[in-house]
């Protein structure tokens, strides 16, 4: 449940708090006045898309925060530079997580929604809504299906086309995997190669090196020769100087790495390659890299890539008839898994269509919609037309009066009559979602007098199960709230200040006015009067 909402400087509005109920809230004003704003600060927690032509004229960012049930503080920052900020529980976010975070929360319905119903797409989603506990499942499981039927599919068109290339093709391919398998190169055995030329090269002037340095270190009075006297010095010198100790021992540990260095460069000294021959031998073998690389690299790790991929479609076409009925078995296997998914999702569906056109016609009934009728119009499709949705498509019927045919609703529904179909279809579909707050944007358009009233008492039901917070410019519907927000825009012309918009609780005298104002556009006496009829009829239902 949505628990407050906090608005600072976006579109007209500098800065409201906005505390929330359960049960049924309206929000009323006059047009312009920016009722709709508060909505999309919403949108703006729920995920939506914000950009800094929202922000309130002047201000260098708009912030909105939301507070739900359960510990959840959702918020979100706009920048004038067109950057945007997320928290969630203050700390820092994403706007996707804030979707996902807040979007199963909160079931947003605007002024237009009821166009959905000119879209039969939309029918199929909404008698998978209703009956969720047992379609999803099946859905699920034919979506699954269906993904692994696609990759049989692909994997069997993928061997077709392998075993449909050209002769000609299939010939140069086998050429050149065999001259690449005669060379036979080696993971990074180039730049080995690479590394080990200098010496080979060089190998005399290196030895000669290496010779110097390690006479330098074992010749009679060199390195270590001298570090031996210096030791045996000071071995004497302790006697008089016991803190000599410890220079001795870091001579000592010196010479043993001296000592360890030289018979590492005796040893280096004993694996120099003085063979030409040896040279030759790892020049020409990079040399046979080297043009392999040229030839159908340019890198040594293409080359071997391309060895794998050739060897692959060699294999293919050595046995290709046992592979290609192999796949052709798999993908047969997988599309009769698929069939029978579908076939356990359409006839679930059929089961549910029948509860669900009840559930229609019992929430339509108190809307003053008369005797209508509605039912589905179910149509299998063939295979090739098969989507993630299912192997049907399907479109709510609708007969206006006990004896009319049934046509699609799309065609035969005024704009009246899509508005409060979408609110009966709201209505069941509120009891079976999971979403704790429903708002409603001007849902009421196009309807007024009984209408109005029987639209005012549908939310009030649907309030008792979940919270519903309404936008609305009838008073009959207005008249239903358990509390009551008027939207005013101050300001403007003759005004020192900036326009703005406001946001009050009203209630007693305070709402009696606002009513008589939706009414009648004043609060005359007669306007009193009738505003109070009309909130004493709403309370007494």
């Amino acid at each position: 449940m949505l628990e407050e909402l906090h608005i600072c400087d976006l579109a007209l509005i500098e800065e409201v708090w906005l505390p929330f109920e359960a049960g049924l809230t309206v929000l009323t004003g006059e047009t312009g006045a920016g009722k709709t704003v508060l909505l999309s600060a919403l949108q703006l927690v729920m995920g939506g898309r914000g950009d800094a032509n929202m922000l309130r004229p002047g201000a260098d960012s708009a912030r909105v925060e939301a507070q739900f049930t359960g510990d959840l503080v959702a918020a979100r920052t706009l920048m004038a530079g067109g950057r945007n900020r997320c928290l969630l529980n203050g700390s820092l976010s994403t706007v996707g997580a804030l979707a996902e975070a807040v979007g199963p929360r909160v079931d947003l319905h605007g002024q237009h929604d009821h166009q959905e119903l000119l879209h039969p797409a939309n029918h199929l989603g909404y008698l998978d809504r209703s009956a969720a506990a047992t379609i999803t499942p099946l859905r699920d499981a034919y979506q699954g299906a269906l993904a692994d039927w696609q990759a049989t599919r692909g994997a069997l068109a993928a061997l077709q086309a392998q075993l449909t290339a050209s002769a000609e093709q299939l010939e140069a391919g086998r050429i050149a995997l065999a001259e690449i398998e005669r060379i036979d190169p080696q993971p990074g055995e180039d730049d080995e190669i690479r590394s080990l030329l200098p010496a080979l090269e060089n190998a005399g002037e290196l030895a000669e090196l290496l010779e110097d340095a390690y006479g330098a270190l074992y010749d009679e009075g060199a390195a270590l020769d001298l570090t031996g006297r210096a030791l045996e010095a000071l071995e004497q010198a302790k006697r008089f100087d016991p803190a000599l100790a410890a220079l001795r021992a870091q001579i000592d540990e010196a010479r043993v790495l001296l000592s360890d260095g030289a018979d590492g460069l005796r040893d280096r000294l004993g694996h120099i390659e003085h063979d030409p021959a040896a040279l030759e031998a790892r020049l020409s073998r990079l040399a046979e890299l080297d043009g392999l690389a040229k030839r159908f690299g340019p890198t040594l790790e293409q080359v071997l890539a391309l060895r794998a991929r050739l060897a692959a479609t060699a294999a293919v076409a050595g046995g290709g008839q046992e592979a290609l009925d192999a796949a052709r078995k798999a993908e047969a296997s997988a599309r009769a898994a698929l069939e029978d998914a579908a076939a356990h999702l359409a006839e679930e569906r059929r089961v549910q269509a029948a509860t669900f056109l009840e559930q229609l016609a019992a929430a339509a009934a108190p809307l003053q919609l008369g005797q209508v009728r509605f039912d589905f119009s179910f149509e299998d499709l063939p295979f090739e037309r098969w989507t993630a949705t299912g192997s049907q498509k399907l479109e709510i019927l609708y007969a206006p009066t006990p004896d009319s045919a049934l046509r699609p609703l799309a065609k035969i529904a005024s704009g009246g009559e899509l508005s409060r179909v979408m609110l009966a279809l709201q209505t069941i579909l509120g009891a079976a979602d999971v979403a704790r707050t429903l708002i409603f944007d001007e849902i009421d358009t196009g309807i007024g007098g009984a209408v109005g009233t029987a639209v005012g008492r549908a939310l009030k039901e649907l309030s008792r199960r979940h919270q519903v917070i309404v936008v609305t410019h009838l008073a009959q519907v207005a008249a239903f709230g358990d509390a009551h927000y008027v939207v005013r825009k101050i300001g403007g012309s003759g005004d020192a200040g900036q326009v703005a918009t406001t946001v009050s609780p009203v209630s007693g005298e305070r709402r009696t006015a606002e009513i008589a104002r939706m009414l009648a556009g004043d609060t005359s006496e007669a306007a009193l009067t009738h505003a109070k009829e009309v909130l004493a009829s709403a309370t007494a239902k």
